[in-house]
């Protein structure tokens, strides 16, 4: 009993079966690219990085967004100013250092190297000089192809661009008038007299002429004559005060009056593109007489659209006064522009006698004033009158001074500035 007691307890105790597990099978190896996937999906689920799935209102706002930013940089970028682009006609003032003062006797400075005209506004022109004025006292140039318009003609309706209404001031110190101006004579009371010499440099022998004259006169260049700069640099060494002939629309509209002439029927932008053109051909001249001119200088507007660029470059106006009813000097005082007014035309009528006739009138005037202005021509016969009359000026008690002497005592006597 003992014995199967003791075999039933061992047979609890004996382990049971174990049951068979079946074998794995080897895996296949994994590539590389695969591993790299597995670590980076594992990556992302971790709860502490993992990302919340976008939802399509998300996507709608961004893009708005962006739409937005693009719009306001757009409109920045148009409200944005371009470039300053350079003025259409450059100032023809150069960067030259003032002029000496007044002095006891007369100095003759060099002017500075003037910048050459450019090649493309330059026409060859080479006329003779007329042998007769017309009825205003001014030289009759015929018609002729070669005294065709240095720019060319602007179409009707054609918009311009636009112009300042007065031109950069001149740069500091002493106007362009004053700075460029021949210091005179000692005066010591005498009557005082001025020769202008206008239309200088079509007749390239009568230039020479008037730039070879012993004795200091003023010479004013037609602003369309070629050579210009050479020209009056030759007669500033000679001592010659300089100014510009800038042509203007006469009465009579058979009469040319010369490429870039100024005439009512323009607009004031055309007005001084072209007046421009001719205040660039040279430098060193301290201002400008009408050539022609009897219609344009009685036009208020016109002559107002002058005197505003003469004024913002620091010039003076000497009115021809081809016409009675010129408003240049009324114009000039209402703007200050350093201005004065011809008394004397020496060759209405070229012959000898005549000329002499007219410095004898223009001797009367300066002993009644104290001064006189008296307009000439470089014609032969005037030229030939007018050399041992300049001889002998000193001899009969007057004192030939430059033109902006006789025009700085005019300004200061009517209560204007010469600044």
């Amino acid at each position: 009993m003992d014995d199967k007691l003791e075999e039933f307890v061992a047979l609890l105790r004996r382990p049971g079966p174990r049951s068979a597990r079946p074998r794995a099978r080897p895996r296949p190896p994994v590539p590389a690219a695969a591993r790299l996937l597995q670590r980076r999906r594992l990556l992302w689920s971790w709860p502490i990085l993992s990302l919340p799935t976008p939802s399509p209102r998300l996507w709608v706002n961004l893009g708005c967004g962006a739409a937005a930013l693009v719009v306001i940089a757009a409109a920045t970028w148009v409200a944005l100013p371009g470039p300053r682009s350079e003025p259409q006609v450059a100032l023809s003032e150069p960067v030259t250092a003032a002029a000496p003062a007044p002095t006891a006797a007369p100095a003759r400075a060099p002017v500075p190297a003037p910048r050459p005209a450019p090649a493309a506004a330059t026409a060859r022109i080479t006329l003779p000089f007329p042998a007769a004025p017309d009825e205003e006292g001014e030289a009759v140039v015929p018609d002729s192809a070669a005294r065709a318009e240095a720019l060319p003609p602007v179409p009707p309706g054609t918009r311009l661009a636009a112009l300042p209404p007065v031109a950069p001031p001149a740069r500091r110190g002493e106007p362009a008038w004053l700075r460029f101006a021949m210091p005179p004579p000692p005066i010591d009371g005498r009557p005082e007299i001025a020769i202008v010499l206008d239309d200088v440099g079509l007749d390239k022998k009568g230039a020479q002429r008037a730039i070879a004259l012993p004795e200091p006169v003023t010479i004013s260049f037609m602003a369309y004559a070629t050579d210009l700069p050479q020209m009056a640099e030759e007669a500033h060494r000679n001592g010659h005060e300089l100014m510009l002939h800038v042509p203007m629309e006469p009465i009579s509209r058979s009469e040319d009056m010369g490429p870039n002439g100024l005439s009512v029927d323009l607009s004031r932008d055309e007005v001084l593109r072209r007046l421009r053109w001719d205040l660039d051909r040279f430098d060193g001249y301290v201002g400008i007489n009408n050539h022609m001119g009897s219609r344009f200088t009685a036009d208020t507007a016109g002559m107002s659209w002058v005197l505003e660029e003469l004024k913002g470059r620091g010039l003076l106006f000497l009115d021809s006064r081809t016409i009675g009813n010129s408003v240049g000097i009324e114009l000039a005082r209402k703007f200050g522009v350093p201005h004065a007014g011809r008394d004397v035309f020496l060759d209405n009528v070229i012959e000898p006698a005549p000329i002499e006739a007219q410095l004898a009138e223009t001797e009367e005037i300066a002993r009644r004033h104290g001064s006189a202005i008296a307009i000439g021509h470089p014609h032969d016969v005037t030229l030939d009158v007018l050399t041992p009359w300049l001889a002998g000026l000193k001899a009969k008690g007057f004192v030939l001074v430059p033109l902006s002497t006789i025009v700085r005592q005019r300004t200061l006597l009517a209560g204007g500035s010469t600044g």
